[in-house]
């Protein structure tokens, strides 16, 4: 296949984000998988080149998306602005800027001018305005996409966590667990896991809500009135899946649970990135499952107590890239068994045959 056009977000001007795309795009395997377009300002980029003075990046400056080098990285102007750069400052500028890069990107991967998008932190105080009133990336694509439904899925080499809520206050998100919610959240992470993620049939853990789960009703209803009868709707009318739950949080992940799925489904924020934080191997990755797009983002924040100080660590934001362009190329796999399911068939048999000849050896 051609080599997708793979956007990326510059992020807070004034976080680590520009720090993280300079550090990636000094890795050689990125042209030989992707073209990069980075969605910011010469000016900018400029800046933060300096902080890293032993990376040798070169680019090539565009306006137009069709006139993209894919032998180089590419740098298209958001802006022409002279605008103050102040790293760790959190600003203004900083947000309105980050959001200027975002929505050029973000239209560009709706547009279908690029094939992947991946985004450099934004901070979430000074990134709203009556004209972005969302409280992350997550929520703006959705909006955009106008998409009914989107999981925010963490993924890394050994689990996949995905959320029912999302950047909601801890007193407010018991209100946010709704049997249909639960259902829906089921139907896209199973979607995604066959499409995104080539599992035939994905086996999918739910998390309970309260300690222990419940405790069958004693320590809160929400198991037994609202997550249980979720499971059982989303069971019958899904074959192609299979799905437990709902499982104590504590015990599950401390027990190594997590291991037997595929992905794991938990009710909000800090119960399912904490476990996924402390346990993930490899590089963590946040990618939007459900969108007709490819959206992906490293794992953490825009760290300003370190910004523009070359302490950033660039592994997280590289694994972001290279989930994106995964993600795109399972995608494209997936339609082609679709449309030709005797192919799929054969690549399972020689797969099969491989891997018996490597036992064998």
């Amino acid at each position: 296949m051609n080599r997708p056009v793979i956007g990326i977000s510059c992020g807070d001007i004034n976080g680590i984000g520009i720090e993280l795309i300079i550090k990636a795009m000094a890795d050689q395997r990125l042209l030989e998988i992707c073209t990069p377009v980075i969605f910011a300002s010469n000016k900018v980029i400029n800046f933060y080149r300096k902080a890293v003075p032993e990376i040798n990046f070169n680019y090539q400056s565009t306006k137009e998306l069709n006139r993209i080098s894919h032998k180089q990285i590419n740098i298209f102007n958001c802006w022409e602005d002279e605008i103050a750069i102040n790293p760790g400052v959190l600003n203004e500028i900083g947000g309105q800027y980050a959001v200027k890069s975002l929505v050029a990107a973000a239209t560009a991967l709706k547009e279908n001018k690029i094939q992947g998008l991946v985004t450099a932190p934004i901070h979430k105080k000074n990134t709203q305005s009556e004209g972005f009133n969302f409280t992350g990336h997550t929520p703006y694509l959705k909006h955009l996409y106008n998409a009914k439904d989107v999981v925010m899925l963490m993924v890394a080499e050994n689990m996949r966590v995905g959320l029912v809520t999302e950047h909601v206050p801890v007193a407010e998100a018991a209100k946010y667990i709704t049997k249909e919610g639960i259902v829906s959240k089921l139907g896209i992470l199973k979607d995604s896991l066959l499409k995104d993620f080539g599992i035939d049939k994905p086996k999918i853990a739910v998390l309970g809500l309260n300690p222990h789960a419940g405790d069958e009703g004693l320590i809160g209803k929400e198991e037994e009135e609202i997550i249980k009868p979720a499971i059982k709707d989303f069971k019958q009318s899904n074959s192609n899946v299979i799905v437990y739950g709902p499982y104590s949080a504590d015990a599950f992940f401390a027990r190594g649970q997590y291991q037997k799925f595929d992905a794991v489904l938990a009710m909000y924020h800090d119960q399912g990135l904490i476990p996924f934080k402390s346990l993930a191997m490899g590089e963590g990755v946040n990618y939007t499952a459900g969108l007709q797009g490819v959206r992906t983002s490293p794992d953490h924040g825009t760290a300003f107590d370190i910004a523009g100080k070359n302490k950033a660590d660039v592994d997280s934001f590289l694994a972001a890239i290279f989930t994106c362009v995964d993600i795109i190329e399972q995608r494209m796999e997936y339609e082609e068994n679709r449309k030709n399911p005797l192919k799929r068939v054969t690549d399972k048999l020689l797969a099969g045959a491989v891997d018996e000849r490597i036992d064998e050896g």
